[in-house]
């Protein structure tokens, strides 16, 4: 019988995480996310992720963390060199979504970019729109976004109706719009390798 294991997740991942999961029958496997409104104060995530080590830590065997850097500055990676728990490699999600050596090539030829994925496409209201302040300021607008260039909308799961709500999105910020099928094989290859770690 395998090892109780837990995935402590930006709240972002969940859908993608559990879908991983059950399609490669990992049942063993606990994902327990945090909020998603941390990516818009990343000062708080490694806080948030100590916290939860802490909390899940004598009830499993293995921790690992769904997270990027995500704008910690090297915060969360002492947090968890502390716990001697690794975490998903990269800067941020957009990264590990696309695949490092894509994402490379992306951010070098298209600079200036605002990225998407599936959950901030569906979440854009609440985590960018309201998040941000832009509802009660719509002229903050041009500071956040003035530098952008394009909207990139790294596709999971490859929905039309995504697709078009992003383009709106990116209509929205007067951005122009292009998009990227990732799918999901980039995330499920770190997660495969970290359950083969577990395994040996």
């Amino acid at each position: 019988m395998a090892n109780r294991a837990l995935l402590i997740a930006c709240g972002a991942l969940a859908h993608e995480l559990v879908d991983i999961l059950r399609r490669n029958e990992w049942e063993y496997i606990r994902v327990q996310c945090l909020p998603a409104e941390l990516h818009n104060r990343p000062e708080e995530i490694p806080g948030a992720v100590a916290e939860a080590i802490e909390k899940y830590r004598d009830d499993y065997d293995n921790i690992f963390v769904a997270y990027a850097d995500c704008g910690t500055g090297g915060q969360l990676d002492r947090v968890l060199e502390k716990y001697n728990v690794d975490r998903i490699p990269g800067a941020h999600c957009y990264e590990f979504f696309a695949g490092a050596e894509a994402f490379g090539e992306l951010s070098e030829s298209e600079p200036g970019t605002f990225y998407l994925t599936d959950f901030l496409v569906r979440h854009f209201d609440r985590l960018v729109i309201k998040g941000l302040g832009l509802d009660r300021h719509p002229e903050l607008k041009t500071q956040f976004f003035g530098n952008y260039r394009k909207v990139a909308f790294l596709a999971q799961s490859g929905s039309t109706d995504l697709s078009m709500l992003a383009e709106r999105h990116a209509e929205y910020l007067g951005l122009e719009f292009v998009e990227h099928r990732t799918g999901l094989s980039p995330v499920e290859n770190i997660i495969t390798e970290q359950v083969v770690t577990w395994q040996n």
